[in-house]
């Protein structure tokens, strides 16, 4: 019983050491000017990574999977970290004006237009192929299946679903899906 204590202990302080390592290297804050931070996507999974910095920019790429800024990675200036997704892997450092007080770097992202709107996207499974639609539905978009093209009944979460990077389609599920990001 002690042994197994013991061993939950070690995997929980083990668990805490690369995050108490970073938390006294940076002084608790982050890395300082001119440093870099690793932010990895395991397993294709959406991860934050704090960060001190108003903007950041790639550095160097880690993964076989590409980065591509909005799509598989970001900045969000309002919580102050870097998210990746979809297996990207990436040093980074920061960009513009890097700090807060160093200058004015860029300031805070707009939409375009047209961003906060709906808008249709059509995707199809074809000879019962599996295929991803990209489109950017973003953190708190969602989508919904407008009109089923295909004999075969599209049932989401079945043979059709989306994720913030898009919709996909499988079993010969053909639609036309809207996209509605809202910001």
């Amino acid at each position: 019983m002690l042994i197994r204590i013991f061993v939950a202990i070690l995997v929980v302080a083990a668990g805490l050491l690369p995050a108490a390592s970073l938390h006294a290297q940076y002084g608790g804050y982050g890395p300082g000017p001119g440093e870099a931070i690793e932010c990895k996507s395991s397993g294709y999974n959406y991860q934050r990574c704090p960060v001190p910095w108003r903007d950041a920019q790639i550095v160097r790429q880690l993964s076989d999977t590409q980065c591509r800024r909005g799509q598989s990675w970001g900045f969000d200036r309002r919580g102050g970290f870097i998210w990746v997704d979809r297996g990207c892997q990436a040093r980074f450092v920061a960009a513009g004006g890097g700090y807060p007080g160093q200058g004015p770097g860029p300031g805070p992202w707009q939409p375009g237009p047209g961003w906060d709107q709906r808008f249709s996207v059509r995707c199809e499974s074809n000879d019962g192929r599996n295929n991803f639609c990209q489109v950017d539905v973003g953190a708190r978009g969602r989508v919904y299946l407008e009109r089923q093209e295909s004999s075969t009944p599209c049932r989401e979460g079945q043979n059709w679903g989306w994720n913030r990077g898009g919709v996909w389609v499988a079993q010969g599920c053909r639609g036309v899906f809207t996209v509605d990001r809202r910001w």
